[in-house]
């Protein structure tokens, strides 16, 4: 993504989705003021109409790059979030972890729970809240792994947990014990989503990010995977917001 660049994947008069660059918050916290994907969002509606609004469906963490939804009425925000399970079908995201996956495909499921420093760990039924995630190991390459991950719940960083659990951090996590950052970020990215939109099924794709040149090749005949299934979009850059 272009410096200052809104990449757009879908627009119609109730939906805006977008692919959201690494490093940047979807929304303010207390602690950053910096620029943010909503102030993006919010600028660029703002220009096609003043009195134009966005509002959050879903959000990434400030590190993972990929799909973020925004409605632009109340209404829309509701209906979408009311009905997650049931219109979000699929929600994809590529990772490359450290080391080799203890299988090929597997179900992770975790109790996970937060600590006073932000840090998500994973608990008892008791004390934490279930999360479901299911990885497939598409390549292998030096000492790194390409997992495409599927995610049935929407806990925070349970991805990020949950991989770091079997002893896989994804590249660049720190936070969750990862040893490497060879591609200056966290490798990380939510590429696809399978949306209910006017009562159809349709697969929002982005592109590849730059910094997963490692494994290009193999992400792209995911994507086209992925195209064949339904309907799609491809991305296009608005903006100078």
């Amino acid at each position: 993504m272009e410096k200052n660049k809104l990449k757009i994947i879908y627009e119609d008069k109730n939906l805006l989705i977008v692919d959201k660059k690494a490093k940047l918050l979807t929304i303010k916290t207390d602690k950053d003021e910096s620029k943010t994907l909503y102030s993006m969002a919010s600028c660029y509606v703002k220009k096609q109409y003043p009195k134009n609004k966005v509002f959050i469906i879903n959000r990434l963490d400030k590190e993972t790059s990929g799909i973020v939804l925004f409605a632009k009425n109340q209404e829309t925000k509701k209906y979408y979030q009311d009905n997650w399970d049931k219109l979000a079908k699929e929600r994809i995201y590529i990772a490359i972890v450290e080391g080799k996956p203890p299988k090929e495909k597997d179900t992770l499921k975790s109790y996970l729970s937060e600590d006073k420093n932000l840090k998500v760990y994973k608990t008892n039924k008791n004390k934490g809240k279930l999360a479901i995630t299911k990885y497939e190991c598409l390549k292998r390459k030096k000492n790194y792994s390409l997992l495409k991950i599927k995610i049935l719940t929407g806990r925070k960083n349970q991805i990020r947990v949950q991989l770091s659990d079997i002893n896989n951090p994804i590249v660049g996590d720190k936070k969750y014990g990862a040893k490497s950052n060879n591609f200056n970020r966290l490798a990380l990215h939510a590429i696809a989503i399978k949306l209910v939109v006017h009562q159809k099924d349709y697969m929002f794709i982005t592109k590849v990010p730059k910094e997963f040149f490692l494994f290009k090749e193999d992400i792209d005949l995911l994507i086209a995977n992925l195209q064949k299934r339904v309907d799609n979009y491809d991305t296009f850059t608005k903006n100078d917001c």
